[in-house]
């Protein structure tokens, strides 16, 4: 279905910026390290995890919503078929990657949870159905696939409902809806599980607030940043307070067995993470002088692919769950992404550009 003239491009949306911010990666790094402490020494870094993924869910509803709004104001409507080309070309070829490893490791070394569980694993992770309930997952080393299943399954509708809105003029009001409905939707299922409240911790509904979060920033982004300081110094330490919040929350223990996580804290997480989006969003390039800022901008440049291969590669080392485990794992970990990255992620993306820029070129017609 089309139903636009210029496709998405993979650049954010916005006024003329370069093609990566260092703001941005350095967001996606400091989201990576959450998730990679807490799959390192759980024990110690309980809601890491938690706060890792919220941030990614974040930044995501925000960028790829700013992707679509783009088109809507050129073009009046979305490119749906240069939409989901652009995130297959992104997303797949670092997952085939990563499953193709995996099938190695426990389907022919047999190393792991053996090769009885490969065929639900590979299925499951292709299908994004990892998060999906009465679904059998596979291996435990590969369950962390439930955040891409979330993240794919939200945006195989949003672009429809979002352009919908756009029409209607209603953007906001179908964002405020959305985020209402899907809380209500969470405390369904936590009424249906009862006691047992940590099983909806992968659920779709658990964590469309927080897509939704970071989708509304980007529609208001002039309103809510002009909330935020405007001195350089008040903004930078706006910034550095809520990394801190984030790097201090990361050490609580694990709260997904407690319903107000879902209902309370991740949306709270999600709006914190959102200024800080809107913090580096606005900053631009700058942000790349500070050597603090590159160290984790490089991090996030590789984000994606170290997010599939870490949870694997500290199942695969035994698990150890101590300090030396983790910084092996990470060394491991980083060593994997930095592969992935060179061998397909970088000839995907410029496969992309080619097939995004052929698309968007005027034909002899017009």
């Amino acid at each position: 279905m089309r139903v636009a003239d210029t496709p998405p491009t993979g650049r954010e949306a916005g006024p003329a910026r370069a093609a990566r911010l260092p703001g941005l990666d350095a967001l996606r790094g400091l989201a990576l390290l959450l998730v990679m402490l807490n799959h390192a020494h759980p024990g110690v870094f309980g809601a890491g995890g938690m706060l890792g993924v919220t941030l990614f869910f974040t930044l995501s509803g925000f960028l790829i919503t700013g992707l679509l709004l783009r088109d809507l104001e050129r073009a009046g409507g979305v490119h749906y078929g240069g939409f989901f080309l652009a995130r297959l070309l992104r997303l797949l070829p670092p997952l085939l990657l990563v499953l193709a490893g995996y099938a190695v490791v426990e389907g022919v070394v047999e190393h792991g949870e053996g090769r009885a569980l490969v065929g639900d694993t590979l299925l499951t992770g292709l299908t994004y159905t990892m998060n999906l309930p009465f679904v059998p997952h596979g291996s435990g080393s590969m369950y962390h696939l439930w955040t891409l299943a979330t993240e794919e399954q939200f945006y195989l509708v949003w672009p429809l409902v979002l352009a919908l809105a756009w029409r209607r003029r209603a953007v906001g009001r179908v964002i405020v809806t959305g985020i209402a409905l899907a809380l209500l939707a969470c405390a369904a299922t936590l009424v249906y599980q009862g006691a047992e409240s940590a099983r909806v911790y992968a659920l779709p509904t658990s964590w469309a607030s927080a897509l939704l979060i970071g989708c509304g920033l980007r529609a208001a982004q002039d309103r809510v940043t002009a909330l935020l300081p405007t001195a350089p110094r008040a903004r930078l330490l706006l910034g550095g307070a809520l990394v801190a919040l984030l790097l201090a929350g990361a050490v609580l223990p694990a709260q997904g067995d407690h319903p107000w996580t879902y209902l309370i804290t991740l949306p709270v997480v999600a709006a914190g993470s959102g200024v800080l989006v809107l913090l580096a969003w606005t900053a631009g390039p700058a942000l790349g002088t500070h050597p603090a800022i590159r160290l984790f901008a490089r991090l996030g440049t590789i984000s994606y692919a170290a997010y599939l291969w870490n949870l694997p590669i500290q199942s695969w080392i035994g698990d150890p769950r101590t300090l030396l485990g983790g910084v092996i794992g990470a060394a491991l970990t980083i060593a994997a992404a930095t592969a992935s990255w060179w061998l397909v992620e970088r000839p995907a993306a410029r496969l992309r550009r080619r097939l995004t820029a052929r698309a968007a070129a005027p034909s002899p017609a017009a």
